[in-house]
This record gives C-alpha cells, sequence and structure tokens, in this order.
C-alpha cells in the first residue's frame, strides 16, 4: 500500500524528469531511496507516518550540515544542502506554532495524569506519533519540561 506522500513524490520525480530540475531531481530520487531502502530493510510496506519519519530524519541531517559547511566556510556546499533541506520540506507537514505544540502537550499531560519529571518519558512517547515532522521534538521536550518542573 502506498502512501499519499510516497505517490506524491512519484509524480513529482517524473515532472522533475520532464522539466530537466537536476537538483530537485536528484533529492526527489535520493529520498524515495531512503523509503526503498527502510522497506527492504524491514521487509514491509511503509505506512504514511514511517515515511514522514524518514524524511523528517533526512530533513535533519541537511540542517546539521548546513550548520557544519557555514562554520567551515564551505559556502558552496551549505547552499546546495540548501537547496535539498528546501525540497526535503515539501514533503513534510505543516509545522506546528507554539501554541499548538504547547495544547498537545497539555492535553497528552492530563491524558497521561503526568505530575513529575518522571512522566516525562511516557508524555513524549505520547507525542511522538503525533508530532514527528511537524515539530522539532526537542522543543516538545522542553515545553514538557517547563510544564513537569524540570
Amino acid at each position: 500500500m502506498a502512501s499519499d506522500t510516497r505517490d506524491r513524490l512519484n509524480a513529482d520525480i517524473k515532472t522533475a524528469m520532464k522539466a530537466g530540475d537536476k537538483t530537485r531531481l536528484g533529492t526527489l530520487r535520493f529520498i524515495s531511496a531512503a523509503l526503498k531502502q527502510q522497506e527492504i530493510d524491514t521487509r514491509t510496506d511503509l505506512d504514511e507516518a514511517v515515511v514522514i519519519s524518514i524524511i523528517t530524519k533526512m530533513a535533519s541531517q541537511r540542517r546539521d550540515s548546513i550548520s557544519q559547511f557555514d562554520s567551515a566556510g564551505r559556502d558552496d556546499l551549505a547552499n546546495k544542502e540548501r537547496e535539498e533541506l528546501t525540497v526535503v520540506e515539501e514533503y513534510l507537514p505543516a509545522p506546528l506554532s507554539a501554541d499548538e505544540v504547547a495544547a498537545f502537550v497539555d492535553a497528552a499531560i492530563a491524558k497521561l495524569g503526568a505530575t513529575s519529571i518522571k512522566d516525562m518519558g511516557k508524555v513524549m512517547n505520547e507525542l511522538r506519533p503525533q508530532l514527528t515532522g511537524r515539530v522539532d521534538m526537542a522543543a516538545v521536550s522542553t515545553s514538557i519540561k517547563q510544564r513537569l518542573g524540570g
């Protein structure tokens, strides 16, 4: 079973091929290859949540590379990574605002009855499937710590 994101990715690969957009095509093929590799490794069809998780990881890797290339003065490589990041981010869900994240955190804390920092892992596990790819999970962690008094 193909996910909506995979269907869109395959259509966009064809469009990029026809348009001759080499940077976009290369990035899209890289995403597709990572998804296929995960299917081979797990011997399962990927659901939408796993697809988004893989693409989120790819975006994070590019952000890290951009930071490293910028600090090393390699603007050429940093700009290439920025172009790829722009393409990768097109396949991620719309990011959440700080208020929306706070609402998710508050709801999870209430649902689980979390009262101390010891409950942080439970709250993170509750939120991870809902928020992965939509927000930096480090920001979610910080928000949970603030609410649980950590």
